[in-house]
């Protein structure tokens, strides 16, 4: 683990290695971070967590070192919910990135559009207990209504086994839907392991909840070259082609004790969309109907 004098700690490493894969060009990164520069955007009171500088020159870097062209910048529960960190992300991005918001459910309509206005997308709802101390399912669903006129889409995080429990939140809610890291399956149970057949009743049961195939890292302990998280993960992003996402997850919040190799990471990404096809739409054409509908690159 490597820590700085003030104790907080980096997750991400310092020298990724170059990927023997390329993207196509207009490749998004849909999942990505920014942590502070801390003296600006100083972090929550309530973060679980106290992360190094990461900021907008160091991901724009990574960006170019791995082959991306433009980035959605996920706001880090380390920052709750003063987004002005992941704002200042998508300021400094030349219009190359887009954002996901945390807001407090009291948020007003006016502090929606003034988000909106800085290349805000979307909402993310956190369900992880280690990470938030409340997820109101009632006032997040009136967030999720407010924000319908906008044209934005929800962000779920969960773990594998509360899906079960949060299917009717998930149904009710009236946008889009994205979830996060496949709602963390045991991608060890292989792609009819119990916990992918649930997932994938859940993306049965609405044409538009989307999800990011990412975070291999997280998922499959084995590491590089991921064979479980591959297997897993494949049969999905083929069955459901215009519903996937994918991401760096970088600068990897709390994975300081098994930091990741961002070149592996998009190794991974011919594995899981074996075609050109599947990798276009994966890469690009999904995140732009997604994020940037204007440009819609399909």
């Amino acid at each position: 683990m490597s820590t700085d004098a003030e104790g907080r700690i980096r997750s991400w490493t310092l020298e990724p290695s170059q990927p023997r894969y390329m993207p196509p060009a207009g490749a998004v990164d849909a999942h990505c971070h920014v942590f502070g520069p801390a003296a600006d955007f100083p972090f929550s009171a309530k973060a679980k967590y106290l992360p190094q500088d990461a900021g907008p020159d160091m991901l724009f870097a990574l960006r170019d070192r791995l082959g991306f062209a433009r980035n959605v910048i996920v706001q880090a529960s380390c920052h709750g919910t003063d987004n002005r960190a992941t704002l200042n992300g998508i300021a400094a991005s030349n219009g190359a990135a887009r954002g996901v918001a945390v807001v407090d459910p009291a948020i007003g309509d006016d502090e929606l559009d003034a988000l909106h206005a800085g290349g805000i997308r979307g909402v993310r709802f956190n369900f992880l207990k280690r990470l938030v101390d409340d997820a109101p399912k009632d006032k997040f669903l009136d967030v999720a209504g407010r924000i319908a006129r906008l044209g934005w889409h929800v962000v779920v995080y969960f773990e594998a086994d509360t899906l079960a429990e949060l299917r009717p939140f998930l149904a009710a809610i009236p946008v889009p839907v994205v979830i996060d890291h496949m709602g963390r399956p045991d991608v060890a149970q292989g792609p009819d392991g119990a916990e992918m057949r649930a997932f994938r009743a859940l993306l049965d049961s609405r044409d538009d909840i989307w999800t990011k195939v990412t975070c291999p890292d997280r998922l499959d302990p084995a590491g590089p070259p991921y064979a479980d998280f591959v297997a897993a993960t494949r049969p999905l992003v083929e069955s459901y082609a215009d519903r996937v996402l994918w991401g760096t997850d970088w600068p990897h919040p709390n994975m300081e004790t098994n930091i990741p190799d961002d070149g592996a990471l998009v190794d991974v990404i011919p594995a899981i969309a074996p075609t050109e096809a599947l990798q276009h739409k994966l890469l690009v054409a999904n995140p732009m109907r997604l994020y940037w509908p204007e440009e819609d690159a399909r």
